[in-house]
């Protein structure tokens, strides 16, 4: 009898482990719901996810709770996320560097200074090129706001290169770094041919003009020295392809470009939050500014009047959630990201809205997508893995918020825009 009742007290205890264990799995499931749903709900992203090394990925998702202020709460979740592993950044440094014009044009205070103010770049050394009229632009007159409204809507290069011209790598930096954004490095220009490591440190003169009146002129200038690098493994693959010549070594990205996606991931949050990050972390924006950006970061390319673009479809820079579809996407949901693609690496940071159904969450991810290991080669996987990656990424996310229960529905309307 007292073997039976041990027998049955043993079984009970083992049950009560079981549930018990089986709460807790649970319990870190609902706690950590990134990690939960890429391992159980994932299956098209599950190859990737399990060869990490290969394919450099790494995502952050912020979930947003709002209380009946409607004061959000973020939570934040990381997946194989580090700070000093080295992806290239693309066109996602485009979007620092727009903050930053925004931020140098208040800081100005100049009275009849500001990013609808006509701007012209001139040349004083090769190969800079001056800047006086944009056939693109209302009026043919080029403004700092078109040219950042070209760097959103369609990840323009030219636009990019005119606006660091403005800012130059001295003001950069020290003032990324003085932010905390510590692991930021924005060093060179985009696609322009024949730019050495020198080059770079150089800015043309830019004139902010009225008529015949000059609002504010500055001169041609050179920063005192190439920003450091912070991050770690800076020789990347194989091979890389220069001159039409394969050379087989690893690239070296020791003076290129780069941002930590962690950073990315802040500065979409100190633009579409900011009084939620710290004030060292926030750009000296207006609230007009801040409604330009919210315009410009989430419109389609049809939706634009100047320029007009009639070749782009909706999801041209919309990788997260849409992928590479060439479809008409619905404008109940809106995406406020900046994305980034070269040399295999496809990147995305994105706040979402989704009208409709009162969801709203960050996403910011980045792929790896170069199985030949060669750079410059042109043979990336962008469409056969990188962005049905981060489409089935952004449409998993996007799903668990949309029937995830919340005390509080948001209130999104600052987010409803008129597009021009």
């Amino acid at each position: 009898m007292n073997k039976t009742n041990s027998l049955i007290s043993y079984l009970i205890a083992l049950l009560f482990a079981l549930l018990l264990t089986n709460c807790k799995s649970h319990h870190i499931s609902y706690q950590n719901p990134l990690h939960s749903l890429l391992q159980t709900q994932a299956p098209q992203l599950d190859s990737i996810l399990k060869n990490p090394k290969k394919y450099q990925v790494q995502i952050i998702y912020t979930k947003i709770d709002r209380n009946d202020k409607q004061t959000p709460r973020f939570t934040t979740y990381h997946w194989n996320v580090d700070n000093n592993r080295y992806f290239y950044p693309a066109s996602t440094v485009k979007f620092p560097a727009a903050l930053l014009a925004l931020e140098k044009l208040n800081k100005l205070n100049i009275s009849g200074l500001d990013k609808y103010t006509p701007v012209r770049f001139d040349s004083v050394r090769t190969p800079q090129q001056s800047l006086y009229i944009d056939t693109t632009a209302k009026d043919s007159i080029p403004t700092l706001a078109h040219l950042i409204k070209q760097i959103f809507i369609v990840s323009d290069n030219e636009a990019y290169n005119r606006v660091f011209e403005f800012l130059g790598q001295d003001y950069i930096q020290k003032t990324l770094r003085k932010k905390g954004y510590l692991n930021t490095k924005i060093a060179h220009r985009l696609e322009v041919g024949g730019l050495t490591k020198e080059d770079n440190l150089y800015t043309s003169p830019v004139t902010f003009y009225r008529g015949q009146d000059t609002i504010y002129h500055q001169p041609a200038a050179k920063s005192n020295a190439f920003p450091a690098s912070r991050f770690t493994n800076l020789k990347l693959g194989k091979a890389y392809q220069k001159n039409g010549e394969i050379i087989s070594q690893p690239m070296d990205f020791t003076d290129y470009n780069g941002i930590a996606l962690q950073d990315l991931h802040d500065f979409i949050k100190a633009v579409i939050f900011p009084e939620a990050v710290p004030a060292r972390q926030r750009f000296d924006l207006k609230a007009q500014d801040y409604q330009f950006l919210y315009q410009v970061m989430s419109q389609f390319p049809r939706e634009s009047q100047y320029p007009t673009y009639t070749k782009e479809w909706d999801s041209y820079g919309k990788f997260l959630f849409w992928g590479n579809s060439k479809e008409k996407m619905p404008t109940q949901v809106r995406i406020f990201n900046k994305i980034g693609q070269a040399y295999g690496f496809l990147t995305d940071a994105a706040y979402f809205v989704d009208f409709a159904n009162g969801v709203e969450f960050i996403l910011s991810a980045t792929i790896f997508v170069n199985n030949n290991q060669t750079f410059n080669d042109n043979k990336y996987e962008y469409k056969t893995i990188g962005f049905p990656f981060l489409h089935h990424l952004g449409q998993l996310i996007y799903n668990y918020e949309k029937q995830r229960p919340k005390k509080v529905k948001p209130d999104l309307s600052q987010f409803r825009i008129n597009y021009d």
